[in-house]
C-alpha cells in the first residue's frame, strides 16, 4: 500500500476507536477527520467538502422540515391515535403497535413516529396494568425495518443513495426497497409478534411518580364540536395519564366525584386532573379539549404560539399577598396562571382567590419569549419552560398530510426525484404556515448532517488513495469467493459498524469498500449497495446504534442484556432475509 492509503486507514480506525469508546461529539470527530485528510494532502478541499452538496444530505435536511409540518400540526400524534385505538389485551396491543409504528415509519422519520407513540403507550401501560418493556422495544424495532421500505423511510437509504447518483450515476426509485422492505417487515413483525413475551422480562419503565413530583391541578374543556363527545373517558384515552390522573368533572354547575372509566363526556365538561406539570403538556396534545381558564381566550398569542412554563415567585415579586385576580397577573406579564403548585402540593379552591406567597411554584401559559424576559428579573426566583409544551395546530394537520401525501405520488410516479418532491413538499409545510421558519430552522438537527457530511471525506480518501481497494481484497480471502459469500461479508461488517458507531457513518465508510468488491468479483455493485442499505439500518443489539433505541432505554425500564435477548436472533433472521432477497431482485 501506499503511504496515503496507509495514513487514510490510520485515520479511519481512529475515527471509529473515538466514536465507539469516547464521549465525544461524534460531528466534532468527523470533522477533526476531514481536518487531517485535508491538512495532510490526502484529499482537495474540494473532494473533502463534497459530501455538503451531495444530494442525499440535503434530501435529509428538507425532510427535516416536512416531518417538523406534520409534528406541529398534530398530524402524526392524530394517526397514532386514530391507528393505535384503545385494546384490551397485551396481544392486541402488540399488534397495534407494530403494524402502524412499520407502516408510518416507511413515510416520515421514525424518530419522530417512536417520539409520538410512546405517550399513548405508557398510557395503554398503565391502563391496562402492562409492562411498558413488552410494547415498546418491539415499537423501535417495528419503526426500524419499516424505515427500509421506502427511500425515504431513513436517512440511511438517502446517504447510500446520494452516493450511487454522485459515484455511478444510479438513482433508486420511492419504492425501489420494497421489494426486499416489505417481506422484512411481515417476518421481522411475525418474529417480534410471537417471541417478544418469551424473550424479554417485564420490566416497568422509569416514570415519575407523582407524590415525589410538584402537583398541579389542571382545568381543559371538552370542545363543543370536537372529537371527544360522546366517548367514554377510557375510549378518550384520559383515564390514566402518564403524569396525572381525571379527580373530578364539572357538568352544568355540578360536581362530579369518583368518576368511572365508562363515564361519557358532553360538550363543556370541565375536567380537573391532578398531576406533575407534564400532565399539562400531555392534555394539550389531545385533540378536542381546550385550556378552561377564561383568562386563557383573552390572552393575546396565537394558540400554536404558546407554550408552558413553571416559575417560582421571589421576594420582590409585584403581586406578593394578593389573589391572582387582584394581582393582574395576565396583564402584567401576558401570561396566564394555569395553576400553583405550594410545598409540592397544588393549592385547593378556585385559583382566582388564591393568594400569592413567596416560593408559590407557578405553572404558566404564555409566549417563548418569556424564559428570556424573566429569567433574570427579580420577580421570579427561577423561570424555565417544559420541554415540547406548544400545542400543535390541529387545523392544519389535513393540509401537512396531504403535503406528504403530494410528495409520495410525485416521487413515486417519476414526476420528481426524491430531492424536488422534498423541496417541494418543505415549501409547502412552511407557505401554508404547518411550521413557521423559526421553527423550522431549529428541526434541522445539522450535528447529525454534518457527521453525514463529513463522513463522506473518509469515504472519498478510501477510495481516491486505494485504501478502500486492498481492505475489499483482505475481505475476498480467496480469489475464487462467490458472490453471494461476499455480499454476506460486506452485510456483517456494516452491521458490526453500525452498532458500534451512526448508523450514517457505517453506510459511507462501507459504500467504497462494498464497491470495490463488486469490481473485483467483476459482478454488479447494486446489491452490495443495496445491502448496505438494509444493513445500516439494522441495529437491534445496542441501545447506542440507532437512536430509536436510545429513545425507549428509559420509558421502558430496559438494561443493555434486553436488547441483546430480543435484538440478537432479530438480527439474524433480517440478515438471512436480506441475504437471500437482494441477489434476487438485484441479481449479481
Amino acid at each position: 500500500m501506499e503511504v496515503a492509503a496507509i495514513f487514510t486507514l490510520m485515520v479511519v480506525v481512529a475515527t471509529l476507536a473515538a466514536l465507539a469508546l469516547t464521549r465525544i461529539a461524534p460531528d466534532a470527530i468527523l470533522m477533526a477527520a476531514l481536518g487531517c485528510l485535508v491538512i495532510s494532502g490526502t484529499l482537495s478541499p474540494v473532494q473533502a467538502l463534497q459530501g455538503f452538496s451531495n444530494p442525499g444530505v440535503i434530501t435529509i435536511a428538507t425532510l427535516y422540515v416536512v416531518a417538523a409540518g406534520l409534528k406541529e400540526t398534530g398530524a402524526i400524534q392524530w394517526l397514532a391515535h386514530l391507528l393505535l385505538g384503545q385494546p384490551s389485551r397485551l396481544r392486541q396491543a402488540q399488534l397495534r403497535v407494530l403494524l402502524p409504528a412499520a407502516g408510518l415509519s416507511a413515510f416520515m422519520n421514525n424518530t419522530t413516529v417512536v417520539a409520538m407513540f410512546i405517550p399513548a403507550i405508557q398510557e395503554w401501560a398503565t391502563r391496562l396494568k402492562l409492562p411498558p418493556g413488552k410494547l415498546l422495544l418491539p415499537l423501535s424495532y417495528a419503526a426500524i425495518i419499516g424505515g427500509t421500505c421506502t427511500l425515504i423511510g431513513t436517512s440511511t437509504n438517502l446517504v447510500v443513495d446520494g452516493l450511487l447518483q454522485t459515484e455511478r450515476g444510479v438513482s433508486l426509485s420511492m419504492f425501489s426497497l420494497a421489494w426486499v422492505g416489505v417481506p422484512l417487515v411481515l417476518i421481522g413483525g411475525t418474529f417480534l409478534y410471537f417471541f417478544t413475551n418469551r424473550l424479554l422480562p417485564e420490566r416497568q419503565g422509569v416514570l415519575e411518580q407523582l407524590e415525589q413530583a410538584r402537583e398541579y391541578v389542571v382545568d381543559v374543556e371538552v370542545e363543543a364540536k370536537g372529537p371527544l363527545v360522546g366517548k367514554t373517558i377510557a375510549d378518550a384515552g384520559l383515564g390514566s395519564l402518564a403524569n396525572g390522573y381525571l379527580a373530578d368533572i364539572e357538568r352544568n354547575g355540578e360536581l362530579l366525584n369518583n368518576i368511572p372509566q365508562e363515564t361519557t363526556l358532553q360538550a363543556g365538561d370541565i375536567l380537573m386532573f391532578i398531576g406533575a406539570p407534564e400532565c399539562a403538556r400531555e392534555l394539550r396534545r389531545i385533540r378536542g379539549l381546550k385550556p378552561a381558564s377564561g383568562d386563557i381566550h383573552k390572552l393575546d398569542i396565537a394558540h400554536h404560539r404558546r407554550c408552558l412554563v413553571e416559575a417560582v415567585i421571589g421576594p420582590d415579586f409585584g403581586g406578593l399577598g394578593q389573589t391572582v385576580k387582584a394581582s393582574r397577573f395576565r396583564s402584567r406579564y401576558q401570561a396566564v396562571i394555569l395553576s400553583i403548585s405550594r410545598h409540592g402540593k397544588s393549592v385547593p379552591g378556585k385559583l382566582g382567590a388564591a393568594t400569592l406567597q413567596v416560593g408559590d411554584t407557578l405553572l404558566l401559559e404564555t409566549t417563548h419569549d418569556f424564559v428570556d424576559q424573566y429569567r433574570y428579573r427579580k420577580d421570579f426566583l427561577l423561570v424555565s419552560s417544559l420541554n415540547d409544551s406548544t400545542p400543535p395546530d390541529f387545523r392544519k394537520a389535513p393540509v401537512a398530510l396531504g403535503i406528504l401525501a403530494s410528495m409520495v405520488i410525485l416521487s413515486a410516479t417519476g414526476l420528481l426525484s426524491i430531492l424536488e418532491a422534498a423541496l417541494l413538499a418543505g415549501g409547502g409545510m412552511v407557505a401554508t404556515r404547518c411550521v413557521p421558519v423559526s421553527k423550522a430552522r431549529r428541526y434541522i438537527d445539522l450535528s447529525v448532517l454534518v457527521v453525514i457530511a463529513a463522513s463522506f471525506a473518509l469515504g472519498a480518501g478510501m477510495t481516491e488513495t486505494g485504501a478502500a481497494a486492498q481492505v475489499a481484497q483482505w475481505l475476498l480471502l480467496a480469489d475464487d469467493l462467490a458472490p453471494w459469500a461476499a455480499l454476506a461479508l460486506v452485510y456483517l461488517l456494516t452491521v458490526a459498524f453500525t452498532e458500534l458507531i451512526t448508523n450514517n457513518a457505517a453506510a459511507v465508510l462501507m459504500f467504497p469498500i462494498a464497491v470495490s468488491v463488486a469490481d473485483q468479483l467483476g459482478v454488479n455493485f447494486l446489491p452490495f449497495a443495496i445491502a448496505i442499505m438494509f444493513a445500516a439500518s439494522a441495529s437491534f443489539m445496542t441501545p447506542l446504534g440507532y437512536q430509536t433505541n436510545l429513545m425507549v432505554l428509559g420509558p421502558g425500564g430496559y438494561r443493555f442484556s434486553d436488547y441483546l435477548r430480543l435484538g440478537a436472533p432479530l438480527s439474524a433472521i433480517v440478515a438471512v432475509t436480506v441475504i437471500t432477497l437482494v441477489p434476487l431482485v438485484w441479481p449479481f
